[in-house]
């Protein structure tokens, strides 16, 4: 498997909604981006971080970190390899044991700025989930695959009030893809 290295650029909000936000991510040339939806708290937590407040250096990731990194068998990498129900699988790997533990794409993220500790995208999946990277870009893409059930839902709902039957189609079609593929139903 081949894989490409993974660097925070940024956290941004989605226009009309007040609980998600996004995480930016590149590779390493700043040429391609992804994005990984997360709630409001995770947003602020990563804000913290990127805003270096001295507060950060007793909380949970930042002392669990510490901890992980005190082991001299503790070499870690994070990897996004999937997407599985609108989320991005991701393993955290003790690359000395070989023992992978899933975690939250965004708490990864977080947890590569606190510990220091390498993403990865598995390379597939980076030319299919990225877009071309704008920096100071005011809008992002957002791969329809990888939003909740109820973004799509509230997106398709959206469409068809603003009368954007192109969209509305698309948005459509991920959901019965979804539902072929034994997801659960959008409501």
């Amino acid at each position: 498997m081949t894989k490409e290295r993974l660097f925070f650029k940024g956290v941004s909000e989605i226009v009309g909604t007040d609980d998600l936000g996004l995480l930016i991510l590149t590779d390493e040339s700043k040429e391609r981006q992804i994005t990984i939806v997360c709630d409001k708290a995770m947003a602020v937590q990563i804000e913290l971080r990127v805003k270096k407040l001295p507060i950060t250096r007793i909380m949970l990731p930042e002392v669990m970190s510490k901890l992980l990194s005190s082991y001299a068998d503790s070499d870690f990498e994070l990897l996004i390899d999937d997407i599985i129900d609108g989320q991005y699988r991701t393993l955290l790997y003790n690359r000395t044991t070989l023992t992978p533990m899933l975690i939250r794409a965004s708490d990864a993220v977080l947890l590569s700025l606190v510990g220091d500790i390498p993403l990865y995208i598995e390379s597939g999946l980076m030319r299919r989930q990225s877009v071309a990277y704008r920096e100071n870009s005011r809008g992002v893409s957002l791969p329809v695959n990888t939003i909740s059930d109820e973004m799509l839902q509230a997106a398709l709902d959206k469409a068809i009030a603003d009368e954007n039957y192109e969209l509305a189609s698309h948005l459509l079609d991920e959901k019965k893809r979804r539902n072929k593929n034994g997801e659960k139903p959008i409501n």
